[in-house]
């Protein structure tokens, strides 16, 4: 499996999730009006903050102008819109290429609906806080207090919402029906949920953990105690009052607003894709406007506006968890993108073809979205949104980076930090655990004492260096990333990057599950397997070309024929479960069902493969104790025998034979 298909399943994993940066502290939020929809700053009046730029529409218009067509014309993108408000007020609203590439339909901030992916989480947890707010909801209640299912206990801890919020659930990632494209399979949100709860593998509270469920779940609480559809709930309570008119969680969308969709595209000059189902729709399915998301921004900058108390709004925007020391910290369902020593909070999303970032710069009363509708070339989308929010901070509100010195105890933690790592959030009791070991990684110490970490890289796809300028912590050598890690009883237990920190981390790999030693065993035993596989036919072809006749009959024959038929059994299925996630890594609608009878078959020619392995071993004794046994082909058919076995018992370890089709 080349390494373009590792990553993009490994981005496809995360999708609805990929964050642009993160980080921690909050203090206050300043109080501000809320303006109508469509409202603006005058051009000339200036920011709050000094140093930097003067934040003015002027000026904020004329730098976008130098960045974004450039960046989406180059990517490959087929139109983005990006929207800035300040002190209660829309400072600018801009939209750039197209909306419709074939008909030439521009992005209009004001009427084009994009899908803001898991930005759409905010909007479900406001809600929750609507209804703890109102003393329906209680943020360290058990979680089955308020269904009408049961979560199976796991760990002596009940879920609550402040888990659920914080994404310390502990439940393992989920990807069938993560979105589709049939209308068939938007089913109402208590029969997603219950179709089947995904496995716990962390304790709650232990360990952050991305869970698209755990949002999902939220939102039925409040679908549960509100007594409202979820997504009449957002519309009555949030879209309503904010005059959200272009906005809705519907799927699909009514006709008056589906008229106004961009259309969604891998690259600009790719076909326009499918309307985007997600099932889970607290999650991710909301569709909105760029003029739209402003109003929801100026409504947190305003200590909740009309949606919630101040004191509400502060709790929700202060940090509740901090998964690594001295990095990002996690409200409640914001993470913090602390930079330049500012309070922000956002969030980040993405379905298949829409890329989004909203960030909330609390200390200023600042708020900034943006949102792409495709990937672009390599994923520029992503490249670009991440250096919208850092270029317009550093412009804006710039602070002077001090120059740390390298720690001496660069090369002790570095040495502690070698080894390889798998993502928190992943599966790991279904086939999916493939993806998590494929997607590993890895620590390696350089001879400067700085470290890399493979899954970590700039713009251009080289891995980030780092040196250590505090305990366990780490600066991006030419840059401002910075990386960190969790120690315990002294052993690192997690590291992350400040952009991810809050929600995903990276936990050292078990030696069931670590890529350094099984993945070279695993290509090992499938070269033996494929060349015993080869050898039968053309041997075979050779041997009728010359009229030979082997004198092999009987019983060795059998035996020697079943492990030929094993090897080939052994190439296919691993061929299979790579062309499993290859389709996966291209486009997660088709993780709608369509993949589970070819699930079944890889499981069934597993099951020959058992039983070819017995014979396999079968054929190595009985050759062992031949009387007239060949040294070299004796040995061959053990080494066979050795990978045959090997397979197995990795098929079984990543969890390819699991009797149900949930994952």
């Amino acid at each position: 499996m080349s390494m373009r298909i590792v990553k993009t399943i490994a981005l496809c994993l995360a999708a609805l999730a990929l964050p642009a940066s993160g980080q921690s502290p909050r203090a206050s939020v300043p109080a501000a009006p809320i303006a109508p929809a469509g409202a603006t700053t005058p051009a000339d009046t200036p920011a709050r903050s000094t140093g930097g730029a003067q934040l003015t529409a002027t000026d904020v218009d004329s730098w976008l102008d130098g960045l974004m067509p450039y960046g989406i014309e180059s990517g490959g993108i087929a139109g983005a819109v990006v929207v800035v408000v300040k002190d209660g007020k829309v400072l600018t609203q801009r939209g750039f290429g197209k909306a419709d590439v074939k008909t030439g339909k521009r992005v209009d901030p004001a009427a084009t609906l994009f899908r803001p992916g898991s930005v759409s989480k905010l909007f479900t947890w406001t809600a929750v806080m609507q209804q703890v707010q109102a003393g329906k909801l209680d943020l360290d209640k058990d979680v089955n207090a308020y269904l009408d299912f049961t979560i199976p206990p796991a760990y002596g801890k009940p879920i609550t919402l402040r888990n659920l919020m914080t994404h310390t659930s502990g439940f393992e990632e989920t990807a069938k029906y993560l979105i589709t494209t049939k209308p068939e399979d938007n089913r109402p949100l208590d029969a997603v949920l219950k179709r089947w709860v995904p496995h716990r593998i962390y304790a709650p509270g232990s360990t952050a953990s991305y869970s698209n469920y755990g949002a999902s779940l939220a939102g039925y609480l409040v679908e549960r105690v509100s007594g409202e559809k979820f997504d009449d709930y957002v519309q009555r309570h949030i879209l309503a009052p904010l005059g959200m008119r272009h906005s809705s969680f519907a799927q699909p969308l009514p006709p008056a607003l589906a008229a106004g969709l961009a259309r969604g595209y891998d690259v600009a000059s790719g076909e326009p894709q499918k309307f985007e189902i997600i099932p889970m729709s607290p999650a991710g399915a909301l569709s909105s406007t760029g003029a739209d998301m402003a109003q929801f921004m100026i409504a947190h900058l305003a200590q909740g506006g009309p949606l919630l108390s101040p004191q509400t709004a502060a709790l929700m925007h202060a940090t509740a968890n901090t998964p690594i020391p001295g990095l990002p910290g996690m409200a409640l369902g914001f993470y913090h993108e602390d930079r330049n020593g500012l309070n922000i909070v956002g969030h980040g999303g993405d379905t298949n073809w829409f890329h989004s970032d909203l960030h909330l710069y609390l200390d200023k009363n600042v708020g900034l979205f943006v949102s792409f509708n495709s990937s672009g070339k390599a994923g520029a989308a992503h490249t670009l949104r991440g250096k919208l929010f850092e270029s317009f901070t550093d412009r804006y509100f710039p602070q002077p980076a001090p120059e740390l010195p390298t720690l001496a105890t660069a090369a002790e933690h570095g040495r502690l930090l070698v080894g390889h790592y798998v993502s928190s959030r992943g599966s790991l009791t279904n086939w999916l655990r493939i993806a998590t070991l494929l997607g590993e990684a890895t620590v390696v110490l350089n001879d400067d004492n700085t470290i890399t970490v493979s899954a970590l890289t700039d713009a251009a796809g080289a891995p980030k260096r780092w040196r250590e300028v505090a305990p366990w912590q780490w600066q991006e050598v030419g840059g401002d990333d910075r990386l960190g890690a969790l120690v315990k009883d002294g052993k690192v237990v997690a590291l992350a990057p400040k952009g991810i920190a809050a929600i995903i981390l990276f936990l050292p790999a078990a030696a069931s599950l670590n890529a350094g030693w099984i993945v070279p065993t695993l290509l090992a035993a499938l070269a033996v397997m494929l060349l015993t596989a080869l050898s039968w036919p053309i041997v075979a072809l050779v041997r009728r070309r010359y009229g030979y006749r082997p004198s092999i009959a009987g019983r060795p024959l059998m035996l020697h024929r079943a492990t030929r038929l094993t090897a080939w059994i052994a190439v296919i299925v691993a061929g299979g479960w790579m062309t499993m996630l290859a389709v996966l890594g291209s486009n997660l609608a088709a993780l709608d069902g369509r993949l589970d009878i070819w699930m079944r078959l890889l499981q069934l020619l597993t099951l020959v493969a058992v039983a070819g392995t017995a014979l396999t071993l079968w054929n190595t004794w009985t050759m062992a104790r031949s009387p007239d046994r060949k040294r070299l082909a004796t040995g061959w058919t053990v080494l066979v025998a050795i990978s045959a076995v090997y397979l197995v018992w990795l098929a079984f370890s990543l969890r390819t034979m699991t009797p149900g089709l949930n994952f």
